[in-house]
């Protein structure tokens, strides 16, 4: 984010839902965090923690999932047919490189705030989580909000290619800087 203008740029973390998103739609959260045109939201998680984590821990019935991801689909449909273009990265960790990560955060006191009991929990699930992570990647890549599967096991390569999907993705999109709200021409500075 550091080469983005803060003041057209934000970070929405998505985080176990609150009591009120919980009495709306799973979709409802995300898309009240869907930013206004001209503004770029970094979205940390998402509506695919509806499908990833619900599959990993049974948390619904297998047979809700087929609708969840074609909802998912038209709902990404929909942002894209009112010019919300989506990119999605899937920042892929290999086993033995998520676990010096953990290791490391564990072992260092400043990188100690970063670490969750769930990472540690979770990491026993890693196999059940790539199978869900897979399902979803294949069932949602669309042409209207692709998937880009991105090895994140080197941080430079990493941060090279989301950056090189990102300035193609604006450059493709032709921006131009919006027009002054005053007539300018009257205005001569001394």
């Amino acid at each position: 984010m550091g080469a983005l203008n803060p003041q057209s740029c934000y970070v929405k973390s998505f985080k176990v839902p609150t009591a009120e998103e919980l009495s709306h739609d799973y979709l409802w959260r995300v898309h009240m965090a869907i930013p206004p045109k001209g503004q770029i939201a970094i979205f940390n998680r998402s509506h695919y923690e509806d499908v990833i984590e619900v599959l990993v821990h049974n948390l619904v019935p297998k047979n809700e999932l087929t609708p969840r991801y074609r909802q998912i689909n038209d709902f990404e449909k929909y942002l894209s047919e009112n010019h919300v273009t989506m990119l999605k990265f899937f920042l892929h960790i290999s086993k033995d490189e998520q676990k010096k990560r953990l290791q490391a955060r564990l072992e260092d006191p400043t990188k100690r705030w970063k670490i969750s009991e769930s990472d540690i929990q979770d990491r026993k699930f890693r196999d059940k989580y790539m199978e869900s992570y897979e399902q979803a990647l294949n069932v949602c890549s669309t042409t209207w909000a692709p998937w880009y599967i991105v090895p994140a096991n080197v941080k430079w390569f990493r941060d090279w290619l989301v950056a090189e999907i990102v300035v193609k993705t604006l450059s493709k999109m032709k921006l131009k800087y919006p027009q002054p709200k005053i007539n300018i021409s009257n205005f001569a500075i001394e």
